[in-house]
């Protein structure tokens, strides 16, 4: 679901007048996918473009996310770039609503990755993470522990007796490992098969950083992997896993601290996106589209973690 506020195109072009480097509007369409935020795209007569409504950040924290899209671009990370306002601005205002306009980049996800696939993922992340390295803001991860406990109350409830029980201990388990030695930076937090695109074969990049925070890099890494590398089942497919694993450690090999920890990271991105799907199905948000993702998939990965 991702359309919570309908734009028109006259609301458009009113507020592309503060935008003056962009063209003449010829298109505006709705974007299905996606469950957080209201999003179009705008198709101009000089370019293809993003409009993105927020739903839930505030003016306040977005900065984060668009400054660190343009920091990303300008070293060579095949993102969306925002595109600044007549004031200098990447953040404007629209139907009550903080909104950015970004680049459209080329191509389309893929549903069923090949160990190709997952080794140029593995790469990219790799020199996302080391390009943010020098990226001077902070933020904190808004689906961390605290999070993860508030959300596991909330949707316990709706569980069955061996939900209940999986939910607790991994949330007990969790916590053993809250305060963790290991290198964090910025991480993407939510490199999906349907966020990174392709043209051609060759990763063209990747989308949605508005879950990006500074956290640590193996989880970034781990929650790549519960959705490129498995199969149906939530297990983890050795071939794509050794794939994205080789080539993401020819750029940045990881730590012996990371390696250990590993496994732990594993099990704290299939316990996040379980959490949150269980939200997003139980709590769902009245939009104009709906696209609500099963959390039995998840629910079957974490379990496929912890028995291994």
């Amino acid at each position: 679901m991702s359309v919570f506020t309908t734009v028109t195109l006259d609301d458009l072009q009113a507020w592309l007048k503060h935008y003056p480097t962009v063209g003449a509007v010829q298109e505006l369409k709705g974007i299905a996918a996606g469950i957080t935020n209201t999003n179009y795209f705008v198709i101009t007569e000089q370019a293809r473009y993003v409009l993105t409504l927020f739903e839930h950040h505030g003016a306040a924290e977005l900065p984060y996310f668009l400054n660190l899209m343009a920091h990303l671009a300008t070293h060579g990370i095949a993102c969306p770039a925002p595109v600044a306002n007549s004031d200098g601005q990447f953040l404007g205002e629209l139907n009550g609503k903080p909104a950015a306009l970004v680049s459209c980049l080329r191509g389309k996800d893929i549903e069923h990755p090949s160990p190709d696939h997952c080794t140029q993922v593995g790469d990219f992340l790799a020199q996302l993470h080391l390009a943010g390295l020098s990226y001077p803001a902070t933020m904190q991860d808004t689906r961390g522990p605290q999070w993860c406990a508030a959300t596991a109350k909330k949707v316990m409830p709706h569980l069955d007796a061996t939900g209940k029980k999986l939910l607790q201990n991994e949330l007990e388990y969790q916590a053993k490992f809250r305060d963790i030695d290991i290198p964090r930076g910025v991480i993407h937090a939510d490199l999906f098969r349907d966020n990174v695109l392709f043209d051609a074969g060759k990763l063209s990049g990747a989308i949605d950083f508005y879950y990006a925070c500074n956290d640590a890099l193996a989880y970034d890494l781990a929650i790549t992997v519960n959705d490129w590398c498995v199969d149906g089942e939530g297990e983890l497919d050795n071939t794509r896993l050794q794939a994205m694993m080789s080539a993401y450690q020819a750029v940045r090999p990881l730590t012996p601290q990371e390696l250990q920890a590993w496994p732990v990271m594993l099990r704290a991105g299939a316990l996040r996106f379980w959490l949150s799907r269980l939200h997003d199905l139980h709590f769902p948000i009245a939009g104009e589209m709906t696209h609500a993702k099963d959390p039995q998939h998840f629910r079957l990965v974490l379990e496929a973690r912890i028995a291994a």
